[in-house]
């Protein structure tokens, strides 16, 4: 019987997709280290990533921002957590028996589930979904950075620092910003583009 773990990285920046990853670890032979990926060096969550993706079966998805300024970041994070439960059922061949997913809100799949709360940091298998997602999403940022120079994707990975709304205010948003989040829309309005 299998069990997944589900969770995403960014819900709460002003750029770049939401990510959601399921990981179903094996039974024996499981990578040591696992936590909350919050709370790993950026080294020691690339190198647990890779010993996932090598023992365990893996699920991506994600949910692009045209997608969560359309659905809303909620319903947006539900699609990432979907696309990547069901990524999981094709590389397992079978739907897994349920999902632990971090926190107190479930998406809607087709099996047994239970949030937990901190999940991320206490559950195994949530801890490894947790570490794939932030990985993924944090090399697409990394990538973003030649895309749109400018605005320090690769230090921020798109959240609302200091630096990152001094150059949103400078330079306006870009394709990559969530213009359904506040901050962005304001840089939007002001630049004379909002409706």
């Amino acid at each position: 019987m299998h069990v997944c773990g589900i969770d995403e990285a960014g819900r709460g920046p002003l750029a770049g997709p939401v990510v959601a990853a399921a990981v179903v670890l094996p039974r024996s032979g499981r990578p040591l280290g696992l936590a909350d990926s919050k709370a790993l060096k950026p080294e020691a969550r690339e190198a647990l990533a890779l010993q996932i993706t090598k023992t365990a079966f893996v699920g991506i998805g994600q949910a692009s921002v045209e997608e969560i300024d359309r659905l809303n970041i909620r319903q947006a994070n539900f699609l990432a957590m979907s696309r990547a439960y069901h990524q999981l059922c094709a590389a397992l061949g079978e739907a897994p028996a349920a999902a632990l997913v971090d926190g107190p809100d479930l998406p809607n799949l087709p099996c047994a589930m239970e949030g937990i709360v901190r999940g991320d940091a206490h559950v195994p298998c949530i801890s490894a979904a947790s570490i794939i997602a932030k990985t993924v999403r944090d090399r697409e940022m990394i990538a973003a950075c030649v895309r749109f120079p400018g605005y320090a994707f690769s230090v921020h990975k798109g959240y609302g620092t200091a630096q990152h709304l001094a150059a949103l205010r400078q330079l306006g948003p870009c394709s990559l910003h969530r213009r359904s989040f506040r901050p962005v829309r304001e840089a939007w309005e002001a630049m004379g583009e909002g409706s």
